[in-house]
């Protein structure tokens, strides 16, 4: 099983989608169009590649969850990258900077960032092939 996509709403499409085209350079716009949804008019979009991708929905209101509490909603969400480094830089001279260092071992690094909408990103670059290595839990 693989997630294919993650839907979310968001307040401003376009500044989201100036923050997942640095993170994700090799991703594209697959398609978009407009919709009501429940009375409100907004665009969506759906940027990702061939096999997976992230749906934003604009007209988002209000604001996304203290991610300092332990309030019910989305944590975070993560994604493998081949070079972590080179990611902390893109973002980084786009404005983005880290929002907190991870728990590094000597197998993973990983690092957090906040997009435009309050969502939080985990990347995770792992330096073994091992799964044992790769899933240390201490």
């Amino acid at each position: 099983m693989i997630l294919e996509h993650l839907n979310i709403v968001v307040s401003q499409l376009d500044e989201t989608l100036a923050f997942y085209k640095v993170a994700f350079p090799h991703w594209r716009v697959r398609g978009q169009g407009t919709q009501t949804w429940y009375g409100t008019k907004r665009r969506w979009m759906h940027f990702g590649d061939d096999d997976q991708y992230i749906t934003f929905n604009d007209s988002g209101t209000g604001f996304n969850r203290d991610l300092q509490t332990n309030d019910l909603g989305l944590s975070h969400f993560g994604y493998i990258t081949h070079n972590i480094e080179a990611l902390i830089e893109r973002l980084d001279k786009a404005g983005f900077p880290i929002a907190k260092s991870g728990n590094n071992t000597p197998f993973r690094r990983n690092v957090y960032f906040i997009d435009p909408n309050g969502f939080e990103i985990e990347f995770i670059q792992y330096l073994s092939d091992l799964p044992k290595e790769r899933n240390q839990y201490e």
